[in-house]
C-alpha cells in the first residue's frame, strides 16, 4: 500500500492522485484497483472534500488521523507500506511499529519530472494566468503606487477566473542610483518613480499548476545604459540556451550556451535554469561565475517543463533584470508555454 500525505498545505501528492489540496491534514491510502480512503482535517473542510476528491472515501480524521490510517491499512492485512509527503517524524515512528515503511519521495519526483498531455493542457492555463498577471501589472503600474499595492494589481488578474497565488516576486528600484538588482520575496512599501526599473517573477496557479514569467520594465524614461546592457545580455542568454534545449540535451550543453553573461563582464542572481511544475526539480543550473553545485548527471527529456530565466546582475551587485519563462521540452527543441511578449518595456 501508499500512504500519500500533505500536512499544512505541505506535500502536493494528494492533490495530484485525488485532487484535494490538503487544507491542513490528508492522509490517503492507494492500493491500484482499491478505492482509495482518505484522512482528512478539519470537520468544517470534510464537504467541500468529499466533492473535490471524487471517488475517494473521504472520512474525518477526528483529530487522529494517522491511528485511522494505521487502522485502516491493518484492516486491509497491509504488510509494506510506502509514504510520499511530509509525515512528522513522531507519525513515522508510529507507521514503523505495525508496517516495513520506505519512503517514495524519490520516485514520486521522478513521475512529476515528465508531464502527461492533460498535466500540460492544465500548465497552459497557470501560464495563461501568469501572463494576464503581467498585463495588469504592466498597465496599471504608475508612479505612486508601493509594491503592495503592485502585488494587489497582480492578483487581480487571475483570482476572478479561479487562479490563486504561487508567487509574486516585485521589485523597483532607482535606474540611475539603483539599490534593488533581484525583486523581494516580500514587498515593500517603497513607492513608484519616473525612472525607475519594476521587475517581476510571477507564477500564477491553476489549482497546482502554474506558469512563471519574468519581466521588466521602466516607468516614464528610457533605460540607461547599463539597464539597456544588462536586458540585451540576459535576453541574448535566453536565445543561446533555449536554442540548445531538446530531448537529450545535456547539462554542459546548457552551461557553455550561458558564457553570454560572464562574456560580456555580468553575473547571475537567481538559477539560470530549473525544473518546474509539481515540484522545483533538477536539473537546477547556475553559470559558471555563479555556479549551482555540481552539474546534475542528467540530461533533458521530453514533456519536461523548465524555466530559463537568466536574471542577470551587475558585478556589484547593485542592479538587475528579470528575464525569462516556462518552457515544454519537445524531441526537436521547445515550446512556449507563455504568450507574453517578450522586452524592455515601458510603463506609464
Amino acid at each position: 500500500h501508499l500512504m500519500i500525505v500533505t500536512n499544512n498545505r505541505n506535500g502536493n501528492a494528494t492533490q495530484w492522485v485525488t485532487g484535494w489540496p490538503g487544507t491542513v491534514e490528508a492522509l490517503t491510502i492507494f492500493k491500484p484497483g482499491v478505492q482509495m480512503t482518505m484522512f482528512m482535517e478539519w470537520y468544517n473542510h470534510h464537504p467541500l472534500a468529499k466533492i473535490i476528491a471524487r471517488g475517494v472515501d473521504v472520512q474525518w480524521g477526528g483529530h487522529e488521523g494517522i491511528a485511522r490510517t494505521i487502522a485502516e491499512l491493518k484492516k486491509r492485512g497491509a504488510k509494506n507500506v510506502g509514504v510520499i509527503g511530509p509525515l512528522p517524524h513522531a507519525k513515522y515512528k508510529q507507521l514503523e511499529q505495525s508496517f516495513a515503511v520506505k519512503s517514495l519521495d524519490a520516485d514520486y519526483t521522478r513521475l512529476r519530472m515528465i508531464k502527461s498531455a492533460e498535466e500540460l493542457d492544465w500548465f497552459r492555463i497557470g501560464a495563461a494566468m501568469s501572463d494576464a498577471a503581467f498585463a495588469a501589472l504592466l498597465e496599471g503600474c504608475r508612479p505612486g503606487l508601493d509594491e503592495r499595492e503592485l502585488s494587489a494589481l497582480v492578483e487581480s488578474a487571475y483570482i476572478k477566473h479561479g487562479g490563486t497565488t504561487m508567487i509574486h516576486y516585485i521589485g523597483c528600484t532607482s535606474m540611475a542610483s539603483p539599490h534593488l538588482y533581484v525583486p523581494r520575496q516580500l514587498p515593500s512599501p517603497r513607492k513608484v518613480a519616473v525612472g525607475d526599473l519594476v521587475f517581476c517573477e510571477l507564477s500564477a496557479f491553476w489549482w497546482d499548476y502554474a506558469g512563471q514569467v519574468l519581466r521588466s520594465f521602466t516607468v516614464g524614461a528610457e533605460p540607461t545604459p547599463l539597464y539597456r546592457d544588462l536586458h540585451k545580455t540576459a535576453e541574448d542568454t535566453y536565445d543561446a540556451v533555449t536554442a540548445v534545449v531538446r530531448h537529450g540535451t545535456t547539462m554542459q550543453e546548457i552551461l557553455d550556451a550561458s558564457a553570454l553573461v560572464e562574456e560580456r563582464g555580468f553575473t547571475i542572481c537567481d538559477d539560470l535554469v530549473h525544473g518546474f511544475g509539481g515540484g522545483y526539480f533538477q536539473p537546477i543550473l547556475g553559470s559558471r561565475s555563479r555556479p549551482a553545485g555540481k552539474l546534475p548527471d542528467m540530461v533533458l527529456e521530453e514533456n519536461m517543463t523548465i524555466v530559463v530565466q537568466p536574471n542577470v546582475v551587475n558585478q556589484e551587485h547593485t542592479a538587475g533584470v528579470q528575464v525569462g519563462e516556462m518552457i515544454r521540452v519537445t524531441k526537436t527543441g521547445f515550446e512556449r508555454m507563455h504568450a507574453a511578449a517578450r522586452g524592455l518595456f515601458r510603463a506609464a
